[in-house]
């Protein structure tokens, strides 16, 4: 029974982070219909800024904590108003050409002004503490992830439904041209998705920083592209399928790895993957999107 809570926690753990970055893959998406793959990049410079932050000012991790936060919103907006303003109009796979050469330049620019191996930042691993709970020992970080991600989720939830900007963006998601023709400005709106995006980019970067202790120019590449995963399982657009898909990524990650033979262990993402096929096959525009009748081809 221990081992089986063990396992839950690791679950719950690994599909909040999952759940927050997928998060702000899809409120973008939702509002622009633009995969944002340079998120993960967003990610990566909160862990650089931290560094610098550390060097030049104060070490102590709390103030880290916020600096980070607000570096990632500041590079999330910055990025919407420098790079996919301009392609705002275009077609999907401009936006999409952009998004990843965007991601490749920030790649490409933390290896030429950080550095190409992992660069230790070990400020945060405080948050990684081994606690006894009667026989089962857990790592405080998957509590925290786990808690911090339920609260950021439901403050989310109240700002989209108690705010002005919160309903203006839901409505956008429906009907950006009705928006517009009520008087509230698009670049705010479209701002304001970002800039909740890199929030959440910036708290998913402490908890990644916590867990390895360092930070490499592609350290958010991997989690972006296992959250785009979770948000095509879940339903692109859907800020609640993209939390079920993260969770459900996650809770399928640990079952695998812990039913799977251990001389099988290289073969957990294939059988991950091929279960989230069997996923799509039954809904192929992902759990909580609307069935769509597209007629048969002639």
């Amino acid at each position: 029974m221990d081992y089986v809570i063990q396992q839950v926690l690791n679950a719950l753990s690994f599909g909040a982070e999952y759940a927050l970055i997928a998060l702000g893959l899809a409120i973008v998406f939702s509002i622009m219909g633009l995969v944002n793959f340079a998120h993960g990049e967003v990610i990566a410079f909160g862990g650089y800024s931290m560094i610098i932050v550390a060097t030049l000012l104060t070490a102590n991790p709390w103030v880290l904590m916020i600096g980070v936060l607000a570096f990632c919103v500041l590079a999330s907006v910055v990025l919407e108003r420098v790079a996919f303003r301009t392609v705002r109009r275009a077609d999907l796979t401009t936006g999409l050409l952009t998004a990843f050469g965007v991601s490749i330049v920030l790649q490409n620019l933390f290896l030429l002004l950080g550095s190409p191996r992992p660069m230790a930042a070990t400020q945060f691993i405080f948050l990684d503490q081994t606690l006894t709970l009667g026989n089962i020992r857990v790592s405080s970080l998957q509590i925290y992830e786990t808690g911090a991600t339920i609260i950021a989720i439901g403050l989310l939830m109240l700002f989209l439904r108690k705010t002005t900007l919160g309903v203006a963006m839901r409505a956008a998601a429906l009907d950006f041209e009705m928006v517009r023709l009520c008087g509230i400005r698009a670049n705010r709106v479209i701002a304001g998705a970002f800039a909740i995006s890199g929030l959440l980019a910036g708290l998913a970067c402490i908890f990644i920083m916590a867990r390895r202790g360092s930070v490499a120019p592609h350290m958010g590449f991997d989690p972006v592209l296992t959250a785009f995963v979770a948000c095509v399982i879940g339903g692109f657009g859907s800020l609640p399928g993209a939390v079920l898909g993260g969770f459900l990524l996650g809770i399928t990650e640990v079952a695998v790895l812990v039913l799977l033979p251990q001389s099988y262990g290289g073969m957990a993402q294939a059988a991950v993957f091929t279960l989230v096929a069997l996923i799509l096959i039954w809904r192929p525009d992902g759990i909580l999107s609307p069935a769509l009748d597209k007629g048969d081809k002639i």
